[in-house]
């Protein structure tokens, strides 16, 4: 059963909220260490969260779109539904990762309606698909759920569109679904080396600093992933107790050049649905799951944003094999999160890829 959904967060927890932002306890540091996430920019977010951040008009916002809720393999999961005025339009499902939440994708649904229907869900155990009820739920149980929930929309023709978790689920739908997902279209191919020297001796100059920009971040900026895979139970409590804490955790992952309404949108989703913690697991489950052996065989395209995760095309081609479009999107596109900075630019390759393939 699908069941329609409104965004309705009571008075009382933005009160609740706004209580807890004014007694934080702000951490010393030592000027210039370069130690994480620095103070004044907790301080800065803090500050806007509890007297700017205007909530009601987000929530206005996201409720423009109409939202449902079905349940899948025991898991609530919500979604964004926005039919293209095209009635035999291509329907597409969007895939966002962590610290995000599907308001990743808010300001992309309009262009891309324009082309496609679009399903844009929430993660199992993010937002307002509620906390995960039980184990096993890594990016291969996500992409079946995702595959049935396209079935169960009637859509028997579609393509993925993912970016960080999103870039690993969705080439997943594809392996699992092959008969009726067309392609996928990601910001990330999150292929790494498998052990074997020989896999090095080919690379290209570009792609050897490619690999030294991934070797920087996860020695420097990593400890998350660990964290996460390891000992996710043991950070949620300070995250669950604490908004301050949760998005002083959020913004190691949240660039400072990203507006602080995008930042504290996403912030508010994790706190307002108590999923700081349940969004944490993805991470833990992935690490203990089977790997899959062979590789992709749908269509891929790549839109990478300048300065963020740098793919590697050799192993990429190991791991998939129907790479059709690989580029970094024009300039000024870059970052992370392109489909809310470069909009344009990215929902354009996504619609010249999928049509190319209708």
């Amino acid at each position: 059963m699908i069941r329609p959904f409104r965004i309705e967060i009571p008075q009382a927890d933005l009160d609740d909220l706004r209580a807890r932002l004014s007694l934080t306890r702000f951490a010393d540091e030592i000027p210039g260490a370069d130690q994480g996430v620095p103070v004044s920019r907790v301080q800065q977010l803090v500050s806007y969260w509890r007297d700017g951040f205007d909530w009601r008009a987000v929530e206005a916002r996201l409720n423009a779109h109409p939202q449902f809720v079905t349940e899948i393999d025991g898991q609530d999961i919500h979604f964004v539904h926005v039919r293209s005025d095209n009635p035999d339009a291509l329907p597409l499902i969007l895939t966002h990762g962590w610290p995000g939440s599907f308001a990743e994708y808010l300001d992309a649904v309009e262009p891309l309606s324009r082309h496609f229907h679009l399903v844009v869900p929430s993660l199992p155990g993010y937002g307002f698909s509620g906390p995960t009820r039980e184990l096993g739920w890594d990016n291969l149980r996500i992409a079946r759920a995702w595959a049935e929930l396209m079935s169960r929309l009637g859509y028997t023709r579609y393509g993925a569109v993912g970016n960080d978790a999103g870039s690993m689920i969705s080439p997943e739908i594809g392996r699992v679904d092959p008969g009726h997902c067309v392609g996928v279209h990601v910001t990330q191919l999150f292929s790494f080396p498998s052990g074997d020297p020989a896999e090095f001796a080919g690379l290209s100059e570009e792609d050897q600093q490619g690999l030294a920009v991934l070797d920087w971040f996860w020695k420097e900026k990593g400890a998350f992933n660990v964290l996460h895979s390891q000992q996710p139970q043991t950070l949620a409590h300070a995250l669950m107790d604490s908004p301050s804490g949760l998005v002083g955790w959020l913004a190691q992952l949240f660039d400072e050049d990203l507006d602080d309404d995008f930042v504290l949108t996403h912030a508010a989703i994790h706190w307002f649905t108590g999923t700081a913690a349940s969004a944490l697991r993805l991470y833990w489950e992935n690490a203990r799951a089977e790997q899959p052996k062979e590789p992709t065989t749908v269509p891929i395209a790549l839109a990478m944003g300048e300065g963020d995760f740098k793919s590697i095309r050799p192993f990429a081609d190991r791991d998939h094999t129907r790479i059709v479009s690989w580029k970094t999107l024009p300039a000024p596109a870059r970052g992370h999160y392109t489909a809310h900075t470069a909009t344009d630019a990215l929902t354009s390759d996504v619609r010249d890829f999928f049509l190319s393939l209708t």
